[in-house]
């Protein structure tokens, strides 16, 4: 069976397609489910902090990661310095 379509080009059925209040319901059932299952994970603050400097070199550049302690001179030779 095809699906149905809105005007708007979207499907009438899925996660994304209900309202906004209903997904924050569904979402924070199953969090707190899975936390009294003991299968939820919980972050300690070494990796809070390596996931977040994972997520700023993906999101700025790998290349960038000294680019905060370099100098702005320009080296338009050839030769290396």
């Amino acid at each position: 069976m095809a699906n149905q379509q809105n005007p708007n080009g979207s499907s009438n059925r899925g996660f994304a397609a209900m309202d906004p209040e209903r997904q924050r319901q569904i979402a924070s059932a199953g969090g707190k489910a899975a936390h009294l299952k003991g299968s939820a994970h919980e972050f300690s603050s070494a990796e809070a902090r390596e996931a977040g400097r994972k997520g700023g070199l993906n999101s700025h550049g790998k290349n960038n990661t000294n680019n905060a302690n370099s100098t702005s001179s320009t080296n338009t030779g050839s030769t290396p310095r």
